[in-house]
């Protein structure tokens, strides 16, 4: 009877309203258009979509997203919690601009960052003008994409590492050291253990948001055909010629590659946390 009286008094509406509407609006929003898209592409001949995915210039484009977005999350993965953790552990001048100057690329206009980045990598940019006279090159290289993507990834990691390195415990720390761990026994035994779900969580939102990102990228990568051609812009080229049946086979690969890896991410994120519940 309590309990009944309770459910009656929850502020929340019920289950069944909340999932109803959770429901319709991802189906409005993420559903229908994907499904419209598969619909599409499914009237398609499986060979026509073979013969797009294997052409030279759209694997190559594919294989360049992909790998330039994995190898960005995975430098966003190294570096964010280390940004994360000086953050939160250490008091210095500049703190708060250094916190907002990790949320700019969540305000700043893709195109502009992307100019931005172009501009300070090229042959006579700040960073561009150091680097050539030493043989590295950046702007309009694969490079250049990497670069790029880390920008506008560096946020998510950050943002979902941050919280849980609040909460972790300085007397878990200290009772670790007590016990006669040393530093760097506490970061890979305490520390680290706690991060990785969250961490993973970040290298996944980073990879999902380079695999699809193109305002940043077109400007410093070039856009040279079977060298710095994102499959994205690839996309729009394909549309500007009217190959409507090109472009929605492009979109349907990388669509299904993507939920390919974010899957796969999450199962991996999944076993993570599993295993730190047994421990």
């Amino acid at each position: 009877m309590d309990s009944a009286v309770a459910r009656r008094r929850t502020v929340m509406p019920g289950l069944g309203l909340t999932l109803g509407f959770s429901l319709t609006y991802l189906s409005l929003v993420v559903l229908l258009p994907l499904g419209a898209l598969l619909v599409r592409a499914l009237g398609m001949p499986f060979a026509d979509l073979l013969e797009v995915a294997t052409s030279g210039r759209v694997a190559r484009a594919l294989a360049l997203s992909f790998g330039a977005a994995a190898m960005a999350a995975v430098i966003n993965l190294l570096v964010g919690p280390v940004v994360a953790w000086v953050m939160v552990r250490y008091r210095f001048p500049g703190r708060r601009v250094l916190d907002a100057v990790v949320d700019l690329p969540f305000a700043l206009p893709t195109a502009v960052a992307g100019v931005a980045l172009a501009s300070l990598f090229d042959a006579g940019g700040w960073l561009g003008s150091l680097l050539e006279p030493l043989g590295v090159s950046v702007a309009y290289t694969p490079a250049g994409i990497v670069v790029a993507l880390v920008f506008i990834g560096l946020p998510f990691v950050v943002r979902t590492v941050q919280p849980v390195i609040q909460e972790v415990d300085r007397e878990v720390e200290e009772a670790a050291a007590t016990l006669g761990a040393g530093r760097w026994q506490t970061i890979a035994r305490v520390i680290l253990p706690t991060l990785v779900p969250a961490a993973l969580t970040g290298f996944v939102l980073a990879l999902a948001r380079g695999i699809g990102e193109y305002g940043s990228v077109i400007f410093i990568a070039g856009n040279l055909p079977n060298r710095t051609e994102i499959a994205p812009l690839l996309i729009v080229i394909k549309l500007e010629e009217f190959d409507y049946p090109g472009a929605m086979a492009i979109a349907v690969i990388m669509l299904l590659v993507s939920f390919a890896l974010l899957l796969a991410v999450n199962l991996l994120q999944a076993w993570s946390r599993r295993r730190l519940g047994e421990t």
